[in-house]
């Protein structure tokens, strides 16, 4: 075809050129419309698709914008679904993590409710122990003996001394829990070694009188604080009682006149009671009751703050629990009275200095028993305990023990 301005025979102007190429650019417009059809949503293409419904999408995608927008509808409706079922899934495990966060929640709160109520006196704390003490007997006292592994004849004199129990059956020391609500019980830990032979021993003898309380301690002398603490915490949590007393075992005490005191203090909140000394703060190493911390104590030849005498005191339940509740805080000093007093240091407690619970061996616990002053606790202050006690603690309790009915007929 040759182009030529005039209009020949055999030739097109290009004018009429430009005519036929738009008609029949309009004339394919009309035919697409027409015979094109939208893609349905079930068009959509997905990853695993066969290739024509990808060339599918390829002409969906190339279409009018109504088609695009139809398009994104769609994979925005699919999309809001995979994300109502994420979070359906991840609902529950929500749900299981918001009730285990919920419980431990109320745990801690009622444990900082208790430690607060203890601090200050609030109602709280009467009725935690009113919930705390259903389904549990109700005990006067729990005595706690400090005995070692070597300590065998200390615990066998105290048996036939002052200690109620029958050579075999235990059955007095029975009577005496049910009856009086007095526990006694032998405390010591475990050795270095658990399940060595000393282990061995006492377990044996343990199945013999059945009158020893395990608990989680390594056993030594310089670990009394710990032993203390621990011996606390057990005890409120195997026993209910009024008070939590820790003696020695090379000490000699009248039940009934012990019991006799303390019940005259059942109705104080925190009372910490026994035979109340402030003694000089050693610094010199070496020397029995070397203090490794005075520097804490402020300049050389100062004196201890107030606090009971090791060989026997008792402390009210509410100081029990909280030494329970914070044993992991509390320091240890390596004087386990002095820890003990330490405790309780900015509590508001009541300290008792009553010196019934220090008496000395014969002949001060006997003419005072002779006047009607019995003594709750004897023992020689130069020995910190009776001196020699496997064999004189006998002679302590032939001529200053209460006598075995004033025990069984004692109220509290």
């Amino acid at each position: 075809m040759s182009w030529r301005k005039g209009g020949g025979d055999g030739g097109v102007s290009r004018r009429w050129a430009v005519l036929l190429c738009l008609g029949s650019f309009c004339l394919g417009l009309l035919f697409t419309n027409r015979m094109w059809t939208l893609p349905e949503a079930n068009e959509i293409a997905r990853p695993n698709d066969n290739g024509d419904k990808g060339n599918t999408l390829v002409a969906a995608e190339c279409g009018p914008q109504k088609v695009q927008h139809h398009d994104y509808k769609d994979i925005l409706r699919v999309q809001d679904t995979h994300h109502v079922l994420i979070g359906i899934f991840e609902c529950f495990g929500c749900r299981t993590l918001d009730k285990t966060i919920a419980s431990l929640e109320t745990e801690l709160s009622a444990a900082r409710s208790l430690q607060e109520s203890l601090l200050n006196g609030s109602p709280v704390a009467e009725e935690f122990k009113l919930s705390e003490s259903i389904g549990r007997r109700k005990y006067l006292m729990v005595i706690g003996i400090n005995t070692a592994f070597s300590s065998r004849k200390r615990r066998d004199s105290i048996r036939y001394t002052w200690m109620p129990q029958d050579k075999k059956t235990g059955e007095k020391r029975k009577k005496l829990e049910e009856e009086k609500g007095i526990i006694i019980r032998f405390v010591i830990g475990h050795s270095a070694i658990s399940g060595g032979i000393v282990d061995r021993a006492i377990e044996a003898e343990d199945r013999k009188h059945g009158d020893f309380m395990r608990i989680d301690h390594v056993e030594g002398y310089l670990a009394l604080s710990g032993k203390t603490k621990t011996y606390f915490a057990t005890a409120v949590s195997l026993w209910d009682a009024d008070f939590y007393v820790k003696v020695d075992d090379d000490v000699h005490v009248n039940i009934a006149t012990l019991g006799q005191i303390l019940s005259n203090h059942a109705l104080k909140p925190r009372v910490y009671i026994g035979c109340m000394k402030s003694g000089p703060v050693l610094t010199e190493k070496g020397v029995r009751y070397y203090e490794p911390e005075h520097w804490k104590f402020g300049e050389p030849g100062n004196k201890y703050f107030r606090h009971a005498t090791g060989q026997l005191y008792a402390i009210s339940k509410d100081l029990a629990t909280y030494i329970s509740i914070n044993r992991h805080v509390l320091h240890k000093y390596i004087n386990e009275d002095v820890s003990l007093g330490s405790w309780f240091i900015g509590l508001d407690v009541e300290h008792i200095d009553d010196r019934r619970l220090c008496c000395g061996t014969p002949p001060d616990c006997e003419w005072k028993a002779q006047a009607g002053n019995t003594c709750a606790a004897s023992f020689d202050w130069r020995c910190s305990g009776i001196c020699n006690s496997e064999g004189r603690i006998w002679e302590v309790h032939n001529k200053c023990a209460e006598g075995e009915k004033a025990l069984w007929n004692a109220t509290f």
